[in-house]
């Protein structure tokens, strides 16, 4: 499994990139924010790469951090219904530490702002990650008590 990428980047499209690594050019689809933080085509760039294989395609998705890349498997691989496409458009609206708050806080209309994720996906997106987040959750902790003070 390829787990992260160091190449040149060759270009960006809409929701993925081409990376030449020694000659080979891997497209690794990613979320808008991951995107957003590539350099130009040209420099260096390193992607953690979450590699999916299926009986008819292999492909391979890339983030900027490795807790990206941690959120995109959990939201895959414990909420039933959240594919790929809603996993990215999650991590496409929610920087990792706003999604850790929005589930802790059981903050149903955050997590639906993201494309393609109504009312019943995200509620089950907050209750079924609702006991695993908090491993996930790093600085955002702090922020928490915070928020459920004020209200």
């Amino acid at each position: 499994m390829i787990g992260k990428l160091k190449g040149t980047l060759d270009e960006i499209d809409e929701d993925s990139c081409v990376i030449d690594v020694h000659g080979v050019g891997y497209v690794a689809h990613c979320s808008a924010r991951t995107l957003a933080s590539l350099p130009s085509p040209g420099e260096v760039v390193v992607l953690f790469i979450e590699t999916y294989v299926r009986e008819d395609m292999i492909r391979l998705y890339g983030f900027q951090t490795g807790l990206e890349r941690e959120w995109f498997r959990l939201l895959m691989n414990n909420v039933q219904g959240v594919g790929a496409k809603v996993a990215l458009a999650v991590l496409s609206t929610l920087a990792p530490a706003d999604l850790a708050n929005a589930i802790a806080l059981r903050d149903i209309a955050m997590v639906s702002r993201a494309p393609g994720v109504g009312k019943k996906v995200a509620e089950r997106i907050v209750t079924e990650l609702r006991t695993k987040a908090p491993a996930y959750a790093g600085a955002a902790t702090g922020t928490i008590g915070l928020k459920q003070e004020l209200g």
